[in-house]
């Protein structure tokens, strides 16, 4: 963490400034976490509580679970004055504490400074996933969390007595306080958060590059992606209420696009509108208190605004004629409002009336059928007609008119333009989905499947040819037997080799042998031809010839070796020779007395007879004092 804590020092003011552009009152604070301070997540030696990096001759800051160091402020220059005093810490294990950092950073409103007219983003940077709950089991920790503030003096106070945040509490608290979450890591933990963020409504994930250079431009692009996000949740007051209800939410997103069950749209740009079809049900009626209603809150996730919806259960007949007429409504007039026994009464978009559903008026369009169950436009669209115009809308999913398919109704159901030449549809290679051809083989291609480049260059891919041949003997009986399991033509030959054009293969039987085979690729199509001739490995002439050459290459390397060996023996002999002296007594005898003598020496050149050159010396003087090699 050095790295990105050395790039936070400085991204400070740019970060400032880039936010801007986007926020007209930008305030940033700042906090510190590692893990919980016991063992054996920490190192409890008393060195290490002082220093835990103190064998990397850093000086780090004791471990602890969480620190809140600065309130959100405007003042950039005391944001960077105290990011400049930070120091990183160290624990035992991988995992860190996250998920208690970002609980109490949610709760503790006050003490971080969250304000509820603003946009709330918490920026987590780390580099290894967090405990989950009842990770703590392991130290001894077994109170679970209570999901509330515990900061003392700025100091989470209870990171040693109790458990750490499941998801879906971190999630609720998240929600509950309109805060979106940021995940910056590196790239070997993105894939963790990756699959976190699908279980934290409004979060994020971005992948840090080396010394975070691109912190900055993360958490720009991070704003802009969460606030281009549209998407509620829904939560009843008593949650012991919530196993009574179902909830259906249906988001219409401003292109027209809507599908039953999505609750999010994506690609929101300013001034669009985002309508939301909330559908809420009732499984069974409460043991007393029938007539008492229930509250349902709806939040837009992200925002610090919320929808309470009042529940009223009509758990009786509900059938009431101010003006009484000759004949009256049985008790059980719901259960002609209900399609099934066991679905909401006028499908939850009405009210039952003497046995007859009375829809409920929708701004987006119609709501009619004898159970309400249809509308025009809580489906799928396509080319800006609910259902493609060939479909009728049917709780939230299209039911097809008769010769189209698809979840919008914009497929036909007819395969005449999946049909090739040969009457098969896509070739028999394939399948029709909406009146196009859909490969079973990924390597194939073309309107009917018909191009694979690459199907018949494989060797092993007549494997199953070459072995029906193979098993019926390589007689005539194959070639008809072996029709269906081979699209090749295939022939035999003797003598493979005459053959030239082509890709040899090999393929092995259970005899330790091979049969080699040519595969070549004709226009229509590839063409085998098999040799009726196995190679065995192992067999006799093939042993000889190994042997042979074996032989060969020892005896030569031999008469090599003793050649070179021989070669510097002489080489040697002839060095020992050129430097022994002149003279048989090299060493100086004690007795020995110079004597003088006089010699005539001449010098002659073969070259140049016509001028000879003789020099005389007189009486020269000759000791035996060193060898003529060591007079240089």
């Amino acid at each position: 963490m050095q790295d990105n804590l050395d790039r936070l020092k400085t991204v400070g003011l740019a970060l400032s400034h880039q936010m801007k552009q986007h926020s007209s009152d930008f305030r940033v604070g700042f906090g510190s976490f590692v893990d919980k301070p016991v063992s054996p997540y920490i190192d409890v030696h008393p060195s290490k509580l002082l220093n835990p990096c103190s064998e990397y001759e850093v000086h780090c800051r004791p471990a602890h679970g969480f620190i809140h160091v600065l309130p959100v402020t405007q003042n950039m220059s005391e944001f960077t004055r105290v990011i400049q005093e930070q120091r990183i810490s160290g624990n035992m294990d991988t995992p860190e504490g996250g998920f208690d950092a970002m609980l109490q950073a949610t709760v503790c409103q006050k003490d971080i400074g969250w304000r509820p007219e603003a946009k709330h983003l918490l920026l987590v940077m780390t580099d290894q996933p967090s405990h989950l709950a009842l990770d703590s089991k392991l130290a001894g920790i077994v109170v679970p969390h209570d999901g509330r503030c515990h900061l003392e003096d700025n100091v989470y106070s209870q990171t040693s007595t109790m458990e750490h945040p499941t998801v879906a509490q971190l999630a609720e608290k998240l929600l509950e306080n309109s805060i979106y979450s940021i995940f910056a890591v590196d790239h070997l933990q993105y894939q963790w958060y990756e699959d976190l963020v699908d279980l934290i409504p409004g979060s994020y994930v971005g992948r840090l590059f080396p010394k975070a250079s691109n912190l900055k431009d993360l958490v720009v692009q991070a704003y802009k992606k969460l606030l281009s996000d549209v998407e509620v949740q829904m939560e009843l007051q008593d949650p012991q209420q919530a196993e009574r209800f179902w909830v259906n939410v249906s988001a219409i997103c401003p292109g027209g696009s809507s599908a039953a069950g999505n609750s999010k749209c994506s690609g929101v740009q300013p001034k669009q509108t985002v309508f939301f079809q909330l559908t809420v049900g009732m499984l069974s009626c409460p043991a007393g208190s029938a007539d008492q209603d229930v509250l349902m809150l709806v939040r837009p996730v992200g925002f610090n605004e919320s929808v309470r919806v009042r529940i009223r259960q009509l758990c009786g007949s509900g059938c009431t004629d101010p003006k009484p007429e000759p004949s009256s409504c049985t008790t059980n007039a719901s259960d002609s409002c209900r399609e099934h026994r066991n679905t909401p009464v006028c499908s939850s978009r009405g009210v039952c009336r003497c046995g007859t559903c009375v829809c409920d008026s929708s701004r987006f369009g119609n709501i009619y059928g004898k159970f309400c169950e249809m509308d025009d436009f809580s489906c799928p669209y396509d080319g800006g007609l609910v259902c493609g115009g060939h479909g009728r809308c049917v709780r939230g999913e299209c039911v097809c008119f008769s010769g189209w398919t698809g979840e919008a109704c914009a497929c036909r159901e007819s395969t005449d333009s999946c049909v090739s030449d040969d009457g098969f549809i896509c070739g028999d290679r394939g399948r029709c989905v909406c009146g196009k051809c859909v490969c079973d083989d990924p390597r194939r291609s073309g309107a009917f499947c018909e191009k694979c480049p690459m199907c018949h260059s494989s060797c092993q891919s007549h494997w199953n040819c070459v072995n029906c041949h193979l098993s019926n003997g390589l007689g005539s009986d194959g070639f008809q037997l072996c029709n269906q399991s081979c699209s090749p033509l295939v022939d035999y030959v003797d003598d493979i080799t005459e053959l030239v054009r082509g890709k040899y293969c090999l393929y092995p039987s259970t005899d330790k042998c091979q049969y080699r085979f040519l595969m070549e690729l004709a226009s229509d199509g590839a063409q085998l031809h098999i040799s009726r001739h196995p190679v065995c490995v192992w067999s006799r002439r093939y042993f000889k010839t190994f042997l042979s050459v074996f032989l060969l290459t020892v005896t030569l390397g031999i008469g090599m070796l003793a050649g070179v060996r021989q070669l510097l023996r002489v080489t040697g002999r002839s060095c020992i020779s050129k430097t022994e002296p002149q003279f048989e007594h090299t060493h100086k005898d004690s007795s020995y007395v110079p004597t003088s003598s006089e010699k005539t020496i001449t010098y002659r050149r073969d070259r140049l007879p016509n001028h000879p050159v003789e020099m005389h010396t007189h009486t020269p003087t000759l000791t035996h004092k060193m060898p003529i090699g060591d007079a240089w």
